[in-house]
């Protein structure tokens, strides 16, 4: 068996290999936040549909009001 000249990193004393990295993955971004991230534009998308349905309901009031008078 090969000996490092380094005591902390002994060659060939078992261990495995680790598991390439990506940078997202290495800054704690994995694909479970790219599912977060989704979830969050989902929900972004939807109160952004309720707002512009409610704005365009009081136009329609705003003008029918208006007719009216």
């Amino acid at each position: 068996m090969t000996v490092s000249k380094n005591i902390n990193n002994p060659v060939g004393q078992g261990g495995g290999q680790r598991k390439r990295l990506s940078r997202a993955e290495r800054q704690n971004n994995g694909p479970h936040r790219n599912l977060d991230r989704k979830g969050a534009a989902d929900q972004k998308a939807d109160l952004v549909r309720k707002m512009r349905e409610k704005a365009a309901a009081a136009e329609a009031e705003a003008e029918g009001g208006a007719a009216q008078s």
